[in-house]
């Protein structure tokens, strides 16, 4: 059988793969620290679960419209309104299977051959591999550690040519906890707004913030970015409900079209079942959110000074998200068993043969200097997994 030439293009999601392998390695008797995982460790809040009972109890168990029931339309509304001050209609809103499929639809609408979108790096797994399946040329723009990977919107300037379509913006971000203020944004935005370049804002950490910072949405800075800005959002890491898939996106109208026409053809409507829960989760007590917000912090602190507490490795302090993106490059090089560590798969591969800690390479985000460790696991997990990877590095020679 010949597959198609798109699917050679991509690979595997690497943080969903190193998951099912340590879970693989758990189920044959090992005692694994997964610091893989891109998902709360939280159980979804009760409120939210019971929304759910109530409509299975009920019989909403049917297909609903293709881009999402208007109850959650009018709660995504809301939402938007109240917390970015940003103001929508119904038919700005699409609900897509979680947030990662609004932005693969977006990039399927939107991109085409010969088309650039630029991604700043450190970048979340998927993005290349989304816009490499919408047939538009990914363009990483890197953003050093020095600037606390930050991008500076002279890099950005830099980076537009006759061809770029969009720019992706996530912050909070996924793998480094960058979170950029409204001024560094608004600068950001100048540079876009000059050339008409169409803003993707990945949102989807926006409730996960520390350090008592703000939120700002690029779609806010002014009308006429709102204009041409896509703003996607999602339940999944605000809510503890990764495995519920509920995302939405927000935008013009013809984009939001033909997303929803797009989505006719695959999945068509998200399940009933998860909108009830996303109404809930979005329309009810948010609590939950501050309190899981309050323990991530906790974590944040604890496992950058342990990380930081290892000779050679320098990690930064994430302002957002649940993710630490420490360089172990002074480790590179060394060996063990006569195997040489030469990057961020090697010693992944190592730390995950040697000491049972799972952590994603920084290469799968652009950075090989780097890996990512998630923290969201328990604090007793954290300090024994930092000091399994302590031990683990201190025998390379």
């Amino acid at each position: 059988m010949q597959l198609s030439e798109r699917i050679s293009k991509i690979k595997p999601s690497p943080t969903l793969a190193i998951t099912a392998k340590a879970n693989a390695m758990r189920a044959e008797g090992r005692d694994v620290i997964g610091f893989g995982a891109g998902e709360p460790d939280f159980d979804t809040p009760d409120n939210i679960k019971r929304a759910a009972i109530n409509a299975i109890n009920s019989g909403f168990t049917k297909y609903t419209p293709v881009g999402g029931t208007d109850e959650l339309k009018d709660a995504a509304i809301s939402k938007l309104k109240r917390d970015n001050d940003l103001s929508y209609k119904r038919s700005e809103i699409v609900v897509s299977c979680g947030a990662k499929h609004s932005l693969y639809n977006i990039a399927q609408v939107l991109f085409e051959q010969g088309d650039e979108v630029l991604i700043p790096s450190p970048y979340w797994v998927s993005y290349i591999d989304i816009i490499v399946l919408s047939g538009a040329k990914p363009v990483v723009v890197e953003a050093s550690a020095s600037e606390g990977f930050k991008l500076k919107p002279e890099q950005l300037a830099d980076a537009i040519t006759g061809r770029t379509k969009a720019f992706i913006m996530n912050s909070p971000s996924n793998p480094a906890g960058v979170t950029y203020t409204k001024k560094e944004l608004e600068r950001l935005a100048a540079a876009l707004s000059e050339r008409g370049i169409l803003v993707i804002s990945d949102d989807i950490y926006e409730k996960i913030i520390y350090d008592g910072l703000s939120f700002t949405c690029m779609a806010s800075l002014s009308e006429e970015l709102k204009k041409n800005t896509v703003v996607v959002n999602g339940v999944s890491k605000a809510y503890a409900m990764t495995g519920w898939r509920i995302g939405y996106a927000a935008g013009p109208e013809e984009i939001i079209a033909a997303v929803t026409k797009l989505q006719s053809q695959n999945t068509s409507n998200p399940t009933s079942i998860a909108q009830k829960a996303a109404v809930e989760a979005l329309n009810g007590p948010q609590e939950s959110v501050t309190t899981m917000v309050m323990e991530f912090e906790r974590r944040r602190n604890r496992i950058v000074h342990e990380l930081n507490g290892i000779p050679g490795v320098d990690c930064l302090m994430p302002q957002g998200a649940f993710y630490v993106f420490p360089d172990f490059s002074s480790f590179y090089g060394r060996s063990y068993e006569g195997k040489v560590i030469a990057s961020s798969s090697d010693l992944s591969g190592y730390l995950l043969e040697k000491a049972n800690v799972a952590v994603v390479p920084g290469i799968e985000f652009g950075q090989d200097d780097y890996i990512r460790l998630s923290y969201a696991i328990s604090l007793e997990q954290i300090v024994e997994g930092v000091e399994r990877i302590k031990e683990a590095v201190r025998k390379l020679y």
